[in-house]
């Protein structure tokens, strides 16, 4: 039986560790040895950096071998996905299609004023967003399913950055030409980010970060409704939870309260309810007992916006700075949204295309008086269990849109603030996912941990420091993964040639003279001095453990380098470093493995000839083989 020593050290039974000792000694490679790879001009190493980075999904393979013709036309559908699946369109799928936009532009109407109100913005403008900007996703989105319009989390974030600048009462017009020049850089943003193929810097925001940033500005967002759903007349700019709580209680005596018969008709569905309460606060003049209603909504489609952009000046600036945040969270959002139902389906969408289709509607919208528009999570979700099969349910929900604002826009008049307010909140439940919290604990404690600030953030002061947090934290996890790579002891399995993790296999026999080390990264200027000294404690250890068991000293070193994909100047120099080091102290140094990008820098900084080439090994195996080889002719000498 097995006794467990100090750290995970195995003994073994002496056959078995004898019989594992003669597999490894007659095990050898064939003949095998460890490649170099050929010489690359700096030209050619440049150019396939720059295609790894900006190419990896190589997109023009599509064009390969192809007639200009059907290279035009290949590249017409790249930009409008329309084209290609439109040939392939048919009566069944419409009517899913129909039933699918008209389900989503039922929802979408009362969210599109309520999500107008929460960027302080007359609701029109929330219609108008969901009326252009759809039209063009519809011809450039790659995915089935996003639904899109304006959303409460970019709306939030709107309407706290806007009001730093202008109020939206006193200065109402300002406030709309810099939300229109700030919808106007989302768009420039996004439209960049997915020409030029960028789209990796949207995955600095984790998902653990996403989740728990989009939970606190639902809370935020649904603590912002209690001023239409109690009918609060003075009520914080803040959207801190203490600020909004002691708003709601030094205020509770005002507003809807007094006719509870009026304010408990908000629990229906959505269009259902605003038909309902609307029609009952019309037919009891409610609105003159103290009732907050919508009010006027001028009718029409949506007018010219171009001349009410700010071109220049400081407010240029501003929106500028407001925009590029408002597009990065809006791409966030409908990416994410994009991939999930697409997982979901089995289908693919490309992540560049959505950035480039967002980053046109956008812009587009800005010129049409239309605020932020991305992806909606429940619109989607609508839609997704609709059966939805194109975009066309985006033309259809619009076309809705159209026939409110040129037909039905003055029967809004009378809609109750409570019953926005309540359509607002059952919105934003879902974005809470309590599920995906539990589950990233579970996994992830780190991620548990950006999760957690970025949602204290947004719901303790504003949802700004609460996106700081998030992307702080998320760039924070990469630079600890960098700087603080998996190092780890590999011991052999018994009675074959193969070396696991001896923390993950306590069963594996670490071998007696030699300490088997893999480095399960790249090796940087960050992390290359971690490493070493990382190395060295692993080997004092090791030598603590022979003294206390009574083993022979530590004479190899093998370390296995076939999970360092690449290493720079400054891990060259510490490999160095380790190998004078434990040069001093009488062990040799193997290393096993080591890739072509690697291989080539050590050969080029002259350290194989240091080393020399008989302690390079294609297997760890293969030099366990060695070590015991030279063991053997030591003894015998």
């Amino acid at each position: 039986m097995m006794k467990n020593y100090p750290l995970s050290y195995q003994a073994v039974d002496k056959e078995t560790e004898a019989e594992s000792h003669y597999i490894l000694s007659q095990h050898n490679s064939n003949g095998y040895t460890v490649g170099a790879p050929p010489k690359k001009r700096l030209t050619e190493e440049f150019s396939h950096t720059f295609r790894e980075f900006f190419f990896h999904d190589d997109p023009l393979y599509q064009y390969k071998d192809k007639s200009k013709i059907r290279q035009c036309w290949l590249g017409l559908q790249n930009f409008f996905p329309i084209l290609e699946w439109g040939r392939r369109y048919n009566l069944k799928m419409f009517k899913g299609d129909l039933i699918a936009g008209l389900t989503i532009a039922s929802l979408c109407i009362p969210q599109d004023i309520g999500y107008a109100k929460l960027a302080n913005v007359d609701p029109r403008y929330g219609l108008y967003t969901s009326f252009v900007p759809p039209l063009i996703y519809a011809l450039m989105g790659s995915s089935r399913d996003v639904a899109i319009g304006p959303v409460a989390v970019v709306s939030l974030l709107l309407a706290e950055f806007l009001r730093r600048e202008f109020d939206p009462t006193k200065n109402k017009e300002e406030y709309l030409r810099l939300a229109f020049t700030a919808t106007f850089f989302a768009g420039i943003t996004q439209s960049i980010l997915g020409f030029l193929r960028l789209g990796f810097i949207v995955e600095y925001l984790s998902h653990a970060a996403i989740v728990g940033f989009t939970a606190g500005a639902a809370i935020t967002i649904g603590l912002q409704q209690l001023k239409g759903l109690f009918g609060i007349t003075k009520f914080t700019t803040h959207t801190d939870i203490v600020s909004v709580l002691h708003a709601v209680f030094s205020n509770a005596h005002h507003g809807a309260l007094k006719n509870p018969k009026i304010f408990w008709v908000a629990a229906s569905a959505p269009l259902i309810s605003v038909i309902v309460s609307t029609f009952f606060v019309y037919i009891t003049r409610a609105d003159k007992d103290g009732v907050k209603i919508v009010g006027h909504i001028t009718k029409g489609v949506n007018p010219p916006s171009l001349d009410k952009i700010y071109w220049s000046g400081p407010l240029l600036k501003k929106g500028a700075r407001i925009g590029i945040v408002a597009g990065f969270v809006g791409l966030t959002e409908a990416i994410a949204i994009g991939r999930t139902f697409a997982a979901i389906k089995d289908y693919q969408i490309d992540g560049n295309k959505e950035m480039l289709a967002s980053g046109v509607m956008n812009i587009a919208g800005s010129f049409t008086s239309c605020i932020v528009a991305t992806g909606s999570f429940s619109r989607s979700a609508v839609n997704f269990m609709s059966g939805c099969h194109t975009t066309v349910p985006n033309i259809v929900m619009a076309l809705i849109v159209l026939l409110t604002l040129e037909v039905i826009t003055p029967l809004f008049k009378y809609t109750p603030n409570a019953i926005i307010s309540a359509i607002i909140i059952n919105a934003v439940i879902g974005l809470v996912d309590l599920g995906a919290a539990f589950k990233i604990y579970k996994v992830d404690k780190m991620d548990f941990l950006a999760c957690m600030g970025s949602f204290l953030g947004v719901v303790f002061k504003s949802v700004e420091v609460g996106l700081l947090i998030s992307v702080t934290l998320s760039l924070a996890k990469i630079l600890l993964q960098v700087t603080r790579p998996k190092i780890f002891v590999l011991g052999n399995l018994p009675r074959t040639t193969t070396f696991r993790n001896i923390e993950q296999y306590p069963e594996a026999i670490r071998i007696p003279g030699v300490l088997v080390i893999k480095v399960d990264s790249a090796i940087y200027f960050a992390n290359a001095t971690y490493i070493r000294e990382k190395i060295l404690r692993w080997l004092r250890d090791e030598e603590d453990l022979n003294r206390h068991h009574g083993l022979a000293r530590t004479q190899h070193l093998i370390l296995e380098m076939s999970a360092v994909t690449d290493i720079d100047t400054s891990g060259v120099h510490e490999i160095e470093e380790l190998f004078k080091i434990l040069k001093r102290l009488y062990i040799q140094l193997e290393l096993v493995n080591p890739g072509p990008v690697v291989m080539d820098k050590l050969l080029s900084a002259n350290f194989i000839d240091l080393l020399r080439e008989e302690h390079l090994f294609v297997t760890v195996g293969d030099a366990v083989a060695h070590c015991f080889a030279k063991s053997k002719d030591q003894e015998e000498a």
